[in-house]
């Protein structure tokens, strides 16, 4: 049974600092893309961040400098660091695994069920 599982999410004051976490299982992540996304309420998901199997990270220009994502292999997980928390950053943030094809078109195939990241004084 396919599985992403998402940790990490809750309430945050402005300029503070979360650790998203997303554990895959029964596929085998290691060949798999891994990404982060997010949805404000009222707004479209948007793709929060990227990191393919060669290591190729890529960000959203909103949290670029921000954010970083990373990956363990051995532990089937997907991280996403959070810092400098912004108001705007408040969102539903879920996590993906796909493929990146060689034009770096990236195809979320699972998905999980997303936490929420609240950013308020």
């Amino acid at each position: 049974q396919v599985q992403l599982v998402e940790s990490g999410g809750g309430l945050v004051q402005p300029g503070g600092s979360l650790r998203l976490s997303c554990a895959a299982s029964g596929f085998f992540f290691k060949l798999y893309s891994g990404a982060w996304h997010r949805q404000a309420p009222g707004k479209q998901r948007e793709l929060v961040a990227r990191l393919t199997t060669t290591g190729k990270q890529t960000y959203a220009s909103s949290v670029k400098g921000r954010f970083t994502i990373s990956r363990d292999n051995d532990k089937n997980t997907v991280d996403l660091q959070l810092n400098n928390l912004e108001p705007e950053d408040t969102a539903v943030y879920t996590c993906s695994a796909g493929a990146t094809d060689l034009n770096d078109y990236y195809d979320p195939g699972y998905w999980g069920q997303g936490t929420m990241v609240t950013v308020s004084s």
